[in-house]
């Protein structure tokens, strides 16, 4: 197995630089391409089934994420897919991102999906000292919108991120938890925006990401303190149609618990681990394709009370898993219920094609 994968690393490496991301583009990932899925089942077939879950596994560096040295070991030892830097300068997380990338080139193991919350509301506090690009309820038009992504564009591939953790499409200012990160309270306005932004961040090479699936806007409390409840209807679910078909990529989840809801009520779990809000709702109904990302698993207090969250949001339908307090242990949790529960190792064998696939046509591999 091993000696397969050092044969596809080292084809690939052989191939020009960007040679990949020349043959496939982020618009190519929704396309049939018999040579793209070639390459991904290529690619899927070198791994251990360890390596292929890793894949699935985002974990945190820089200022507020994991120290580097505890990065670097996750790295040597094939045990993430990637890294989301959560605050820092743009040499610290440029030369980390180089220091983790000089780790798989050593080890021959596949290169990492680097993401980072690019917002523009919490981009300067990302990035210090990057340009101010404002805060994103003051974006009021296409062409403004234009400008910023394209600010973020730049550093965001200088630095070597690939994943943006934007837009936000939740409606309304006021909630505590999005406040200026919003749109607005104009629904109309709110989509248009979103999908101005999605779209220009995604031909700009990065991949883009509509949050926070089924809706934090209109709803009271943050899900970083405590359980948050949508009671009722899911009044901003229909936001994401128009952005589903337009081809965001990714979609990330909340730790949003939703009651007196006889279709959707999650009894009692965050959206994030409900199989019936990720697999029947947002995959069956509403045809997203796409990746689907949990919200941070390590401190948000709406979900850190559960056992064994990270395997609870996998089984829910969720293709990366961000943050897990525990890497390894998340990765034996799920080797462990995919031995007992074939349809489940099922799905993650498509979760890891799909995150593989995000990988070749985003110029990772």
């Amino acid at each position: 197995m091993r000696y397969f994968l050092l044969l596809v690393i080292s084809i690939l490496c052989s191939l020009p630089t960007n040679a990949q991301s020349q043959n496939f583009g982020l618009q190519d990932f929704y396309r049939y391409n018999s040579e793209l899925e070639f390459t991904v089942d290529s690619i899927y077939h070198t791994l251990s089934e360890r390596q292929q879950v890793a894949q699935m596994i985002i974990s945190s560096a820089g200022e507020l994420g994991k120290p580097m040295a505890t990065v670097k070991k996750l790295v040597e030892n094939d045990a993430i897919g990637g890294v989301v830097f959560l605050k820092g300068s743009k040499k610290t997380h440029t030369e980390s991102i180089n220091i983790l990338n000089e780790i798989s080139a050593k080890n021959k193991t596949l290169p990492l999906l680097f993401s980072m919350d690019a917002e523009p509301s919490l981009f300067a506090s990302r990035i210090k000292g990057a340009k101010d690009v404002g805060k994103t309820i003051d974006i009021k038009t296409e062409a403004q919108s234009d400008a910023v992504v394209n600010t973020i564009n730049t550093e965001l591939r200088e630095i070597g991120v690939h994943h943006n953790y934007a837009p936000v499409l939740d409606i309304s200012a006021s909630n505590e938890a999005i406040k200026s990160r919003s749109y607005g309270s104009d629904k109309d306005a709110v989509i248009n925006l979103a999908n101005q932004f999605i779209k220009c961040t995604q031909e700009g090479g990065i991949i883009a990401t509509a949050k926070h699936f089924p809706g934090h806007g209109l709803v009271k409390g943050d899900t970083h303190k405590q359980s948050v409840y949508i009671d009722g209807p899911l009044q901003e679910v229909a936001n994401y149609k128009q952005i589903i078909e337009d081809g965001v990529l990714s979609i990330m989840i909340a730790h949003i618990t939703i009651q007196n809801n006889e279709k959707y009520g999650t009894d009692g779990l965050p959206s994030s681990c409900s199989r019936k809000i990720i697999t029947g709702l947002l995959k069956e109904e509403m045809g997203f394709k796409g990746i689907i990302i949990s919200d941070a698993l390590n401190i948000m207090k709406a979900v850190t009370i559960l056992d064994n969250a990270p395997l609870l949001a996998s089984k829910a339908g969720c293709d990366l898993i961000l943050m897990p307090q525990n890497e390894q242990a998340t990765i034996n949790a799920i080797l462990a219920e995919m031995k007992t529960n074939p349809q489940y190792k099922k799905q993650v064998k498509q979760s890891v094609k799909k995150v593989l696939r995000l990988k070749v046509c985003g110029g990772v591999i």
